[in-house]
């Protein structure tokens, strides 16, 4: 079965009731053959499921009930070629595109056999459940104010160009995710979530790593964001030769340090990994690797996407050397499990902080600081690598100059967030999305206004946050630490991974209020915008810093890295 990547809409049934539906004719359409349902629901959980369930809305709109709501005909020309089928005027592809923003891409490779399979999987699961426990309506238009357009214009140059790691008519192109940089000598890698890690060399990738060949069992699905996860070089590494990653495997064939009930399905597993580097100065890792801690995942989404040293410490301080890891809730609360959630009794939404070098931790193979918030609890339930919890995806960890520790956190169907991170606080992930309730046993699209008593819950709440009307997936960045761009200095920049949107706040203003502004930009001195340059609806948006604190612009979808040259800021802004 080839790759379908649903990413954000095949239909939202509120949308689709207006068109009317054709569930007598669509039955006699759509196969109940076993094999050929089983093959669909295969690639709906390698593909689809990151997206998409048939509950909750998450990046995309929940799909129960589907194709009772919408004619075979119509899901086939969709799945085949979304974009064709918007730009015809067809009144419910509009609709979608203009509530999510984005497209799904086109698959004009499949053949009809693939999109049967797809479309008779959608019919074994014919309404959504329904969800009794709420008694009250959700906020239709939870932040009302829009961000407004700020007179900074960002100039781009083109930095480097990744080679495609899909096959012909895959999309995106690369799934490249992050930039990071060797300590000492400042030498610029970049991961490609299909497992390999490049060094750029004069602004050309060469394969460093390539997890694919060095590691058993290594998987890049289901999900968009499964494969070669992250990566980090510990602030000694001119003298140690340690690196870091994280990658998923298949679930079974080793046993999980951090688990549930058996009873749970498990999705993925992601791994942490040491490699010691015997070379440091080659252009190819030569050395050994060793398995730090392995982790049980409902679902390939939401995962172990980030790990970080503390950049600003220095050798002798308390944080040198500790390792952060941002995990999700592996799409627990969204699967129907939010009890895996939420607590210091709970891996799943939390960010953890280990001493890689230290032999304390339960499997002996990393350590606990001594510093860490939870470190001497006396409850043995509580899992002493905690540093922070209650996030739905932590997806990018990162520090401003002045040392606080900021968390971008992708959320459900309503509330993108920033977080200030304080040590053992709870950001409220099932119960809360960023500032507003939510009920994870009933319908998580619903968000509803804090209680009279909220102070109670001792919940710590986002210093920003958006909704989906500017954007459907919060893509962390960083503050500009460099010296080159005057107009920067004090910005923190971030954007939405769909849209390629790009947003700054002021860090001098993060213990007060800060407010979310639009920036725009030029490549090469003309005005566009980065879906005008990628050539996609989905541009896939991450950032970049380097060792001299400059920033870069990540396109996956077209596997283009831009570097922020200049900048201007228009008179009065």
């Amino acid at each position: 079965m080839k790759k379908i990547i649903f990413a954000i809409s095949i239909c939202c049934s509120q949308l689709l009731i207006q068109c009317g539906n054709g569930s007598d004719s669509n039955s006699k359409n759509i196969s109940t053959d076993t094999a050929v349902i089983a093959a669909g629901k295969k690639s709906f959980g390698q593909n689809c499921s990151g997206c998409h369930d048939f509950v909750h809305a998450g990046i995309g709109p929940a799909l129960g009930g589907i194709t009772d709501e919408v004619p075979v005909q119509w899901l086939h020309d969709f799945i085949k070629d979304s974009k064709q089928v918007i730009s015809s005027g067809d009144k419910r592809a509009d609709s979608l595109f203009k509530q999510f923003k984005s497209v799904m891409p086109s698959f004009v490779n499949l053949n009809d056999g693939d999109l049967d399979a797809i479309i008779a999987f959608l019919h074994t699961n014919k309404s959504s459940p329904r969800l009794t426990k709420q008694t009250q309506q959700g906020i239709s238009n939870p932040i009302p104010e829009k961000i407004k357009l700020s007179g900074l214009t960002v100039n781009l140059i083109p930095f480097a160009q990744f080679p495609a790691s899909a096959k012909s008519g895959v999309f995106p192109k690369t799934r490249i995710t992050k930039l990071g940089y060797e300590p000492g000598s400042g030498s610029l890698f970049i991961n490609d979530l299909r497992g390999k890690l490049y060094k750029l060399k004069n602004g050309v990738p060469r394969t460093y790593l390539d997890i694919s060949k060095q590691i058993h069992g290594f998987i890049t699905e289901p999900g968009l964001a499964t494969g070669f996860g992250s990566f980090a070089f510990h602030p000694d590494f001119a003298k140690n030769g340690l690196l870091y990653t994280t990658h998923t495997e298949a679930p079974g064939a080793v046993k999980a340090d951090f688990r549930y009930n058996d009873s749970i399905k498990v999705t993925v597993q992601w791994v942490l990994t040491e490699w010691k580097v015997s070379d440091r100065s080659a252009d190819t890792l030569k050395g050994t690797h060793r398995e730090l801690l392995r982790i049980d995942m409902v679902s390939g989404a939401h995962g172990v996407q980030e790990i970080v040293f503390d950049p600003l410490s220095k050798q002798g301080d308390k944080d040198y050397g500790l390792l952060y890891i941002g995990i999700g809730d592996g799409a627990s609360v969204q699967e129907g499990f939010p009890f895996l959630a939420h607590g210091k009794n709970k891996i799943y939404g939390a960010i953890i902080r280990i001493d890689p070098l230290g032999k304390n931790s339960a499997n002996g193979k990393y350590g606990i600081p001594a510093g860490n918030p939870f470190f001497h609890d006396k409850d043995s339930g509580t899992i002493k690598e905690i540093y922070a919890y209650g996030f739905r995806n932590p997806h990018r960890l990162t520090w401003t100059k002045a040392g606080e520790m900021l968390a971008c956190n992708v959320g459900q169907t309503n509330i993108e967030s920033i977080y200030l991170i304080n040590p053992g606080a709870d950001y409220g992930w099932p119960i809360r999305e960023g500032s507003f309730v939510m009920d994870p046993h009933s319908d998580l699209n619903n968000i509803f206004p804090l209680p009279a008593d909220d102070s109670v819950y001792h919940i710590t709440y986002p210093i920003v946050q958006f909704d989906h009307d500017e954007g459907n997936a919060i893509s962390g960045g960083y503050e500009y630490w460099g010296n080159n761009i005057s107009e920067l200095k004090g910005k923190f920049l971030f954007g939405d991974i769909p849209s390629g949107r790009l947003f700054y706040i002021n860090t001098a203003d993060i213990q007060t209020k800060p407010v979310i502004r639009e920036w725009k930009i030029t490549i090469n001195g003309t005005p566009k915008t980065l879906k005008e340059v990628c050539g996609s609806d989905r541009v896939d948006l991450h950032f970049g810093r380097d060792a001299s604190g400059e920033l870069y612009v990540l396109t996956k979808s077209d596997g283009k890295v831009y570097k922020i040259a200049s900048a201007h800021m228009n008179p009065g802004n």
